[in-house]
């Protein structure tokens, strides 16, 4: 913190070991960031077992004994509000990493590493025997860290493993919101599909270069706002936001034939690093100087990618740069563009999947990551489980299609639990927030047609960015939006843009 407080000795040394937390945490994102982006195939096991003694040192020190004493009279000491807040982070933190044994972190760590390392070559040979054989494990050791969690906080297993992603939400919460979703979704895919049916798209003719593609992709970074001393954009197998607020590692992945794929991740990626790049200075190195979920963090980056260029307005400044980068063809006139980016199909794979066809992605994989972890099926029963949802849900046969099915997602494969859900409150939040932005500036959407994204930038920054971790979930959404969450306006927001209504 910016302030030391003379009369709060323990609050002091607090933040000092949490300042240090901090560095630790710092080495552990880079080094993940090199695993991912950087790293030749050889050096994977070293690199695990070298994340994993990082693990077990940054368990040790957020385990340290005299944490509690310290906790203690930091309670009785006179404190900020803003303070209070930090002190309120810290004690959350200190409570998690006490319920796990340090052999436990490190274990997972390790398991972890394997398993998301093997995945890349085993995904695309569709081989998911040989995936289960390390999945096994870090489902295992995912259920001993639930029940720990789950045992020190008087949750289930699936809502301990959840909270540490979306603090104070629990399944009840998501199963409520999510049976809403299921009651509207179909149909609205329907009558989308069915209003899009005879619409006139021209496709785009490739190839489109990998240089091409990453110099329109650094070009529209800039557009947005992204710092370039403070950041820098890389390939990697799955598109990933890493680093730390002062050096931002954003990845994306490219194909010859489709420039949308590797625009759209970074664009994505783009609005969780500008929330990164934008937090308050002054709170850097403490808990409350971090984003305060998940779903907030995930807010950022459908805002970025789904609400703002998606937008037709923003669709009509994307169309020019694809024209100078690639050569003018016809399928780059703004309104064919703009047909092009808001096509509604069902697909197999989630990160290229409509904002519309979105969220039953994320429903399957809650209901099967929940049961998973629940002990209510065991992974050898994921495909099964996934073949049926993706009928279900979106009319898909994924039979025998595992690379394109269950093994398409990197969080399992390193025992991401609890994470699916943050998505698509993610595109809730997101609706929700361009909805007072757009009370607040009635001309928005005139404002970003003409280039001007400085509207945006400013809600975003005086009402999520700036605002860190200071409150919790609920009081932030309320500050920032006049009302709690409203999944309805996710609702609005896909039936105004895609049926005009």
């Amino acid at each position: 913190m910016s302030t030391v407080t003379a009369a709060a000795p323990s609050y002091n040394e607090l933040c000092r070991v949490w300042s240090r937390l901090y560095r630790y945490n710092h080495l552990a994102s880079i080094v993940g960031w090199d695993r991912n982006a950087m790293m030749p195939p050889k050096g994977n096991d070293a690199r695990a077992a070298a994340e994993a003694e990082l693990s077990a040192l940054i368990h040790r020190t957020r385990t340290e004994p005299r944490l509690a004493e310290l906790l203690r009279a930091a309670e009785q000491e006179l404190l900020t509000d803003v303070e209070r807040a930090n002190l309120r982070e810290i004690r959350r933190d200190w409570r998690d990493a006490n319920a796990l044994p340090e052999a436990l972190v490190e274990a997972k760590t390790l398991a972890g590493a394997k398993c998301e390392h093997a995945w890349r070559s085993q995904r695309p040979a569709n081989d998911w025997p040989g995936f289960l054989e390390n999945f096994r494990e870090v489902v295992k050791l995912a259920r001993e860290e639930a029940q720990l969690l789950a045992a020190d906080s008087g949750l289930t297993r699936y809502d301990a493993l959840m909270d540490r992603f979306e603090p104070g939400v629990r399944a009840a919460d998501i199963d409520r919101i999510f049976a809403d979703v299921k009651q509207w979704l179909p149909d609205l895919v329907s009558r989308v599909q069915a209003k899009q049916r005879d619409e006139k798209i021209i496709a785009p003719v490739p190839p489109f270069p990998v240089a091409g593609q990453r110099a329109l992709n650094l070009a529209v970074m800039q557009l947005l706002g992204f710092d370039f001393a403070a950041g820098r954009l890389d390939e990697s197998t799955h598109p990933f936001s890493g680093g730390v607020p002062e050096d931002v590692r954003l990845t994306t992945r490219y194909r010859a034939e489709d420039f949308a794929q590797s625009l759209m991740g970074s664009i994505h990626e783009t609005g969780h690093a500008r929330f990164e790049q934008n937090l308050p200075r002054e709170w850097l190195g403490q808990p409350i100087g971090v984003a305060r979920s998940y779903g907030i963090h995930e807010s950022q980056s459908l805002s970025f990618e789904m609400q703002l260029a998606r937008s037709r307005g923003f669709v009509g400044l994307l169309a020019p740069m694809l024209s100078a980068q690639f050569g003018a063809q016809p399928a780059f006139s703004a309104d064919n563009l703009f047909r092009l980016l808001t096509r509604v199909k069902p697909g197999f794979i989630r990160v290229d999947a409509d904002e519309v066809t979105y969220p039953a992605h994320v429903i399957l994989r809650y209901e099967i990551e929940r049961a998973l972890i629940e002990g209510e099926i065991e992974a050898d029963d994921i495909p099964a489980l996934w073949d049926e949802k993706m009928q279900a849900f979106l009319g898909l046969d994924t039979r025998g299609n595992f690379k394109d099915g269950c093994m398409q997602d990197v969080h399992w494969t390193e025992g991401a639990f609890g994470y699916f859900p943050s998505y698509t409150l993610g595109a809730m939040y997101a609706a929700q927030w361009f909805a007072a932005m757009r009370r607040a500036t009635p001309d928005l959407d005139a404002r970003i047609a003409a280039g001007d994204l400085a509207p945006v930038f400013a809600w975003l920054n005086a009402n999520i960015w700036s605002q860190a971790s200071r409150w919790d979930t609920p009081e932030l959404v309320r500050r920032a939006s006049g009302e709690a969450l409203n999944p309805q306006h996710l609702r609005k927001h896909l039936e105004t843009r895609y049926l005009g209504s």
